[in-house]
C-alpha cells in the first residue's frame, strides 16, 4: 500500500513538473512575441517616407519566431503585386533571383495570389496536394508547408506576407495570430509613409508657388518704382 501511495504522489509530481515545464516555456514565448512586436514599433516609430527597413524587419522577425525555413513579402501595385522584402539566403540564389522578377495576380495558382482573391488567411499544409498550384520552382525548392497572411488597408488587401517550411508541418493558431500582428504593423508603417510622401510633395508644391509669388511680387515691385526707363525691368 505504501509503494502505491509513494507512486500515485511520484506520478503528480512528474504531472506538475510537466507542467511547470510548458508553463514556462509558454511564458517565455510570449515575452519573446512581445519583444519582437515591440521592436517592430520602433522600427516604425523611427521610419520616414522609405518603408523598407519596416518591411525588412517584419519579414525577418516573422520567419525567425513562427520557426519558418523562408518568408517574403509582396506588395500590391495596380493590379499585380510584386516581391519587396524576404528572408533571402545566399544558399538558394536562382530561387531568390525568380522570386525577386516575380509578379502575382490574384488567382488561385499561388498562395500569394489566393490571398490576394480570397482577402483572407490562407494556409496550406503542403502546397505538393493543391492540383492547380502552378509555381514549380517553389515546389522544387522544396516547400511544403505555405502560409499567407493579407496587409488590408480600408478592407483591400495591398500585401501579403508568405511564410513556408521545407517539411509538413502547419502553422500554429498562435503563429498565425503573431503574423496577423505584424502584417497589421507594416500596413501603419506603409499608410504612414505614404502620409509623409504625400506631405512632403505638398510641402514642396507650396515652396514653388511661394518663390514663384516671391519671384511675381518683386518684379511688380521694380515695375512699380519704374519710370519711362524700362531697363530696371529687364
Amino acid at each position: 500500500m505504501p509503494d502505491d501511495t509513494h507512486m500515485d504522489l511520484r506520478e503528480r509530481v512528474a504531472a506538475l513538473e510537466q507542467i511547470l515545464i510548458e508553463r514556462t516555456a509558454e511564458r517565455d514565448e510570449a515575452r519573446e512575441y512581445q519583444t519582437a512586436t515591440s521592436d517592430v514599433l520602433n522600427v516604425i516609430s523611427r521610419s520616414t517616407a522609405d518603408v523598407q527597413p519596416v518591411l525588412d524587419t517584419v519579414i525577418q522577425t516573422a520567419a525567425r519566431l513562427c520557426s519558418a525555413d523562408s518568408g517574403t513579402i509582396f506588395v500590391r501595385e495596380g493590379e499585380v503585386y510584386r516581391y519587396v522584402s524576404s528572408t533571402y539566403m545566399a544558399a538558394e540564389p536562382e530561387f531568390w533571383a525568380t522570386v525577386r522578377q516575380r509578379t502575382t495576380v490574384p488567382g488561385r495558382e499561388t498562395v500569394i495570389g489566393r490571398v490576394a482573391l480570397e482577402r483572407r488567411v490562407v494556409h496550406v499544409a503542403d502546397i505538393r496536394t493543391i492540383p492547380d498550384y502552378a509555381v514549380p520552382e517553389t515546389v522544387a525548392a522544396g516547400r511544403r508547408t505555405v502560409l499567407g497572411v493579407p496587409l488590408m488597408r480600408d478592407g483591400e488587401p495591398i500585401g501579403v506576407i508568405g511564410l513556408n517550411r521545407h517539411q509538413v508541418e502547419p502553422f500554429t493558431e498562435r503563429q498565425i495570430e503573431l503574423v496577423r500582428t505584424f502584417a497589421d504593423q507594416a500596413v501603419i508603417a506603409m499608410e504612414n509613409a505614404r502620409l509623409l510622401g504625400e506631405l512632403q510633395a505638398r510641402t514642396r508644391d507650396l515652396e514653388e508657388s511661394l518663390e514663384y509669388q516671391t519671384a511675381t511680387s518683386d518684379v511688380l515691385n521694380v515695375i512699380s518704382r519704374s519710370t519711362a526707363d524700362v531697363q530696371p525691368v529687364l
